[in-house]
Order: structure tokens, then C-alpha cells, then sequence
């Protein structure tokens, strides 16, 4: 380091100290992101997968290398002793924010690796839209702690705010009771997203009916859940309504459902020839599971006789293809009856 206090002879002690910390931290900074680009370049022959992880990890490694490197470096720089305080609080509170930075990132990571093996675009998908339903509100419950934590330690970096906060916490007056009464809402939801995780009365893509209207579970948030309609519309729910109030899951414990038609017939028709074309149409459906196929008169009146068809398939959307299907052949079939009968001889 002779060479540095010869230098500071005729050069400003700012500058040399500027010299002193950012030379180290650019040749580590250079070097840590060389060293990622060469384990993206090999990952990416072998798995896409880990390219995608390292390339996320770049950030956070590189900021975290030369805040420590900095720091080392900090002491070498002479600055005066009021300039290096403050370069240390602020390298201390980036310090933190980079490792909230990497935690984030790590655990987001952990959790795309876990929900690699489930697949929810299948048709039997009640147990990965179990898992993911129950890791995604996890990681928005532990994301969000990450940050509240996070900030938290980075301000108690600073004394000014340590004893505001030390004040504030210890105080159990009016102020204390507006705060609580104020994160009632966030605590609230947090609460209910645990609740949510742990239990699942919801998961995502679980076909629900709420408030008179009915969808699919598309997005699972930390303080709300996002309902997809039938017609492309969002409905968006807080988080704490599926715990507090009463809704419909038509696929809680499976995909399957059973599905209604109901026809009003005159009583000339038979009710044995319009059950043999419903399974007639059942069999040649391929949307149909071959388990319920049903025909019932349900309801009579003066002039004419309600019959129910009960049907059947592997998921909500096919259970409704498959009641437009046997509404539109049934009908058919008994627009033919009636042209039969008459038809004269």
C-alpha cells in the first residue's frame, strides 16, 4: 500500500479513498459475474432449468460480494472518521437488503424446484393443485415476511429510528391502539392465507361459486384471490371471504362432477325410448366417464312431464360440454319423435 500514501501526497484523500474501495469492489464484481456467465454457459448443455436458477442468483451474489468487499476495503480508505460512519451504515443497510434480496430468490427457487414434479394441466389434478396451491401462498406468506423483516433490520441500522422504534413498541397508549386497529386487515389476511394453505378450502383452478357467480380459482395472492368467470371476467375476493363466509367448490374432492338436463315432454312420449337415446348418446360421447347416465321423471303437470338426465364426466368443463351435447341430441331426438307421430300414414 506504499504506493497509495505516495499517491495521497499530491492527490486528494477523497479521492484515493474512492480509489481504495471501488477498484476492489469492480474487480470482484467483474470477476463474480464471469465466473456466473461461464456455470450459465455449462448448466445450459445439461439443463435449461439450473441456466435459469443461476441466471436469477446473479443479482443478489454480486451485490452481497461487493458490499463485503467494500466493507473490508472501507477501512484502507482513510476517509475522515464522520464519512466512513456513514459509508458503513449505508453499506450495512444494502448489505441487509441484499441478503432479504437473496433470501427471496432462494426461496422462490425452492419452490419452483418442488412444484416441478406436479403438472395441474391434467385432467386428475387434485393432488398437484393441492401442492401448488398450498406452496404459492406459502411463498407469498414468507415472501412477505422477508420484506417487513428486512426493512425492519435495515432501519434499526440507524439509531434514530432503533429508539423510535424501541418508543413506539414499549408505548400501549391511543398510538399503539390506531396501529393495531390499522394492520388489522394485513394481519388478517395473513392470517387467513395460512389458515387457506394449511386446510385448502380453496386451490387453484378449483371450480368455486361466489356471491351468485361461478368460476375457477386463477390466482391465489397474499391479501386476495383472483376468480376467473365463465365469460373472462376477473372477480377479485380478499383472502379472509373464503374463510369467514359460505361458498361453493364443485371440485373440492375431485374433478369429476355430475351434471344435470332436464326436458318437459308430453306424456305420448316414452320414457324407456328417450332413456335407450341418452345412453345411445352417452356411449358414442367421448367427453362422457361411463359412470352415471341416468333418466328420471322428476316433476308432472296438467299437460306435460319434467324429465331429469343425470350425466357425467372428468372435469367441470367437460360436464358442461357434455349437458349441451345431450340437451342438443335429446332434443333432436324428440323433434324426430314428434315429426314421426304426426306424420300420416
Amino acid at each position: 500500500m506504499t504506493w497509495i500514501h505516495s499517491i495521497s501526497t499530491w492527490v486528494p484523500a477523497w479521492v484515493v479513498g474512492a480509489v481504495t474501495m471501488v477498484m476492489p469492489a469492480m474487480i470482484v464484481l467483474a470477476a463474480s459475474r464471469w465466473i456466473i456467465h461461464r456455470l450459465m454457459r455449462l448448466a445450459g448443455r445439461y439443463s435449461p432449468f439450473l441456466q435459469r436458477l443461476l441466471g436469477r442468483s446473479q443479482g443478489p451474489v454480486s451485490l452481497i460480494l461487493v458490499t463485503v468487499v467494500s466493507g473490508i476495503a472501507l477501512a484502507g480508505a482513510r476517509f475522515p472518521w464522520e464519512v466512513t460512519a456513514a459509508i458503513g451504515r449505508v453499506l450495512a443497510v444494502v448489505f441487509v437488503v441484499a441478503i432479504g434480496w437473496a433470501a427471496s430468490i432462494a426461496l422462490d427457487i425452492g419452490v419452483e424446484i418442488y412444484l416441478r414434479r406436479f403438472h395441474t394441466d391434467t385432467e386428475d389434478n387434485l393432488l398437484a393443485r393441492k401442492h401448488v396451491t398450498q406452496m404459492r401462498i406459502l411463498q407469498r406468506v414468507a415472501r412477505t415476511l422477508v420484506v417487513i423483516f428486512t426493512a425492519a433490520a435495515a432501519l434499526m441500522s440507524f439509531d434514530s429510528v432503533r429508539q423510535y422504534g424501541v418508543s413506539l413498541f414499549a408505548s400501549a397508549g391511543a398510538a399503539g391502539l390506531v396501529l393495531g386497529l390499522a394492520a388489522r386487515p394485513v394481519l388478517s389476511n395473513l392470517l387467513a392465507g395460512i389458515q387457506i394453505a394449511m386446510t385448502q378450502p380453496i386451490r387453484v383452478e378449483d371450480q368455486v361459486v361466489v356471491e351468485g357467480e361461478t368460476g375457477w380459482i386463477e390466482t391465489i395472492t397474499s391479501t386476495y384471490v383472483v376468480v376467473r368467470l365463465w365469460d373472462l371476467r376477473r372477480m377479485i375476493v380478499p383472502l379472509s371471504y373464503f374463510i369467514e363466509k359460505p361458498f361453493q367448490n364443485w371440485t373440492y374432492e375431485g374433478s369429476a362432477q355430475i351434471g344435470a338436463v332436464l326436458l318437459r315432454v308430453g306424456y305420448a312420449m316414452s320414457v324407456d325410448r328417450v332413456r335407450q337415446k341418452l345412453e345411445e348418446i352417452l356411449r358414442q360421447s367421448p367427453r362422457w366417464d361411463g359412470k352415471t347416465a341416468r333418466l328420471e321423471v322428476t316433476d308432472m303437470t296438467a299437460d306435460t312431464m319434467e324429465l331429469r338426465a343425470l350425466v357425467s364426466a372428468r372435469s367441470a368443463g367437460q360436464t358442461w360440454d357434455l349437458r349441451c351435447e345431450v340437451r342438443e341430441k335429446l332434443l333432436e331426438f324428440l323433434q324426430s319423435e314428434a315429426h314421426r307421430e304426426t306424420t300420416p300414414a
